[in-house]
């Protein structure tokens, strides 16, 4: 059995997920990087339905309680809670052009971000068996106390995330311990997300807590500022 393999299991088996089809949960969000990019709040506490199978994410409410964002890769929407439209960008990816970290967001860019990075949070690792994955596995990592094994992951263009190339960093019981990837739409900025506090749902185990620290260039994380903290409860899977 390969890293990801062992990976998969230890996070309830591709046999089940293959028969569930949609994740919820309310979402706690926080950190320094919403002020900085103008949104400070928006995704404070939002209510959340990502596709497993399709990248597809809706995240509510959004800015006022009557309002909602459905994101997909090509297309990511402000609507009312009756799926009425009210606002659209086409191609959001394209709308990052020549952004840096200190670049403010619009309302679709912030809904186009939290959605991508939603999306792949609540799917991985069982994502990585989608077509076009490539996965390699790296030499240990040693952090606190802790070794860590290391599986760099290389993604399809058709999905949107945060970059195309990616780490994670497995600890002995085969769950996520960090994830490590640059913010394409944010001058590539590196980031170390930290996993923890996992919970099992439907025979599925996800992490309720991450942080994210910005990432130094040898690898390591920063000890500060917090740049993104997610708190993930009332899990549901359909």
């Amino acid at each position: 059995m390969n890293l990801l393999e062992e990976v998969i299991e230890a996070h309830g088996g591709l046999e089940r997920w293959s028969q569930l089809d949609e994740v919820s949960g309310n979402l706690v969000q926080g950190g320094a990087f919403w002020e900085i990019k103008g949104q400070a709040g928006i995704l404070e506490d939002v209510d959340v339905t990502v596709s497993l199978h399709e990248e597809r994410v809706l995240l509510r409410p959004f800015g006022a309680a009557d309002r909602q964002t459905l994101f997909t890769p090509e297309r990511v929407t402000i609507e009312d809670t009756d799926s009425v439209l009210i606002e659209a960008l086409e191609q959001p990816r394209d709308s990052f052009a020549g952004h840096w970290p200190e670049t403010p967001w619009s309302m679709l860019q912030l809904g186009y971000f939290a959605g991508t990075a939603t999306w792949t949070y609540l799917t991985l690792p069982f994502a990585l068996v989608m077509p076009g994955f490539v996965t390699m596995e790296l030499p240990p990592w040693e952090e606190h106390g802790q070794r860590w094994r290391r599986l760099r992951v290389g993604w399809p263009d058709y999905l949107a995330t945060h970059s195309a190339q990616q780490t994670l960093y497995v600890d002995d019981d085969g769950l996520l311990a960090r994830h490590d990837y640059d913010i394409d739409i944010n001058a590539r900025t590196g980031a170390a997300d930290y996993l923890s506090d996992y919970v099992e749902v439907a025979g599925i185990k996800l992490p309720s807590r991450q942080r994210v620290f910005p990432r130094a260039p040898d690898g390591g994380a920063l000890d500060g500022p917090l740049m993104v903290s997610i708190d993930l409860s009332e899990i549901a899977f359909a």
